[in-house]
């Protein structure tokens, strides 16, 4: 199959630009293209989950990914969807978070083979460029009009645009144009948030006189109600293990609405269509065999199918009375006479003594599956039979706290 028929099978496909040239470009040859990460932490997140599974379906019929970290880009941030300016970083935190991305990304692309990816920082030939000579020639060709209509800067106007920032939409273009000249490069590909800045580089490349430029877009992670998905207690669901354990990360997934099966099934798992169509046409109590399989399967392509194994036991564990707690998040405690509401926030579970009184007041705290109804309660060695106590909010979120 046309991998872009693949891609609108499993629901990716947002927007593209000339759709029909592109189908039939793919259809003739192998196709370099570009997703490019911006690398303002040391792990990436679920918000680039999606992007990274497109890459590996372009890769696995035939395409050729070129990953771009933007070490140059990230010195001024991406202004899309913020509300003010991103906290600015240094060469070396900046490198050191290349360094770490790098890892995440061979768990979905191979870098070898004649398609093999590579991975360039756009570094190397935005921090030497000289202002004069790139406002003349790329500058120039941008309409201060139109990219003040787009949506990454239209939303900013308000609440205050740097032209530091405006210089985003130049430098990430530039780099399409970099990638087309060097590495033959014809696509770029991002989220949908994206559009306006993948147009940008798509048009430039077309201003200079070439008409094999394109850009993709996919959806964006989102639930049924059309929330983002990959937002926890603790804030954003991370790859790294160290992060966001692997059990955590095995129970989001486990725990997704009944409405967002199907979708997670066809953005973040290789599963075939037949059989993601009859996973998510169960009903009932029958759909949690569905949900199980998305977090096996999501688990194992992020942390390896041992971690999914002792995961799957430690969710079993709780919920079945089956496998075992060790993968559990656990925190080791210096003192076991701890308040009941210092540990709800010492774990995470709450991130105020405010929201964890609250919690306790509601009825949504258990500890070894008593039901806590005084704050004021503070553990002690009984409450450590076996070395440790079992912190709980709701039915789902699970702490094990060990002396």
């Amino acid at each position: 199959m046309n991998v872009l028929d693949i891609l609108e099978e499993r629901g990716y496909i947002e927007q593209m630009t000339h759709p029909q040239e592109m189908k039939k470009l793919f259809d003739e040859k192998s196709v370099p293209f570009y997703l490019g990460i911006d690398p303002t932490a040391d792990s990436l997140h679920v918000g680039h989950f999606i992007s990274l599974m497109v890459a590996s379906h372009m890769q696995k019929c035939g395409h050729k990914p070129i990953i771009l970290v933007g070490g140059g880009t990230a010195i001024i941030g991406d202004p899309s969807g913020k509300t003010d300016m991103r906290k600015m970083l240094t060469r070396e935190d900046i490198n050191h978070n290349v360094e770490c991305i790098k890892k995440q990304i061979s768990k979905f692309l191979s870098f070898e083979g004649e398609n093999a990816a590579i991975i360039v920082n756009n570094a190397d030939w935005l921090l030497d460029l000289h202002y004069i000579e790139f406002m003349r020639d790329i500058g120039s060709l941008f309409s201060i009009n139109r990219m003040l209509a787009a949506d990454c800067y239209k939303n900013r106007l308000e609440t205050g645009l740097t032209f530091f920032e405006m210089g985003y939409m130049l430098m990430q273009s530039y780099d399409f144009l970099h990638l087309y000249n060097t590495y033959g490069c014809k696509l770029e590909i991002g989220g949908n948030d994206q559009w306006s800045n993948i147009i940008g580089g798509v048009e430039l490349i077309r201003k200079i006189g070439k008409d094999d430029s394109f850009g993709l877009t996919f959806k964006l992670l989102t639930n049924s109600e059309g929330k983002k998905m990959g937002k926890t207690e603790k804030g954003a669901l991370w790859l790294d293990k160290e992060k966001t354990s692997p059990y955590e990360f095995y129970q989001y997934w486990r725990n997704i609405a009944d409405s967002d099966v199907k979708v997670v099934l066809c953005l973040l798992t290789t599963i075939p269509m037949d059989e993601v169509n009859r996973l998510s046409s169960l009903k009932d109590a029958e759909i949690n065999t569905a949900k199980k399989i998305a977090a096996f399967e999501i688990t194992k392509l992020i942390h390896g199918e041992e971690e999914a194994i002792k995961a799957e036991q430690a969710s079993n564990a709780l919920f079945e009375g089956q496998g075992n707690i060790e993968s559990m998040p656990s925190t080791k405690l210096e003192d076991t006479n701890i308040s009941i509401v210092d540990a709800i926030v010492l774990t995470g579970i709450a991130p105020s003594k405010g929201q964890a009184r609250t919690l306790i007041a509601q009825g949504g705290i258990s500890l070894n599956d008593n039901k806590i109804s005084d704050a004021s309660y503070v553990l002690s060695e009984n409450d450590f039979q076996d070395g440790y106590a079992i912190l709980k909010k709701g039915k789902k979120i699970f702490h094990k706290l060990e002396k």
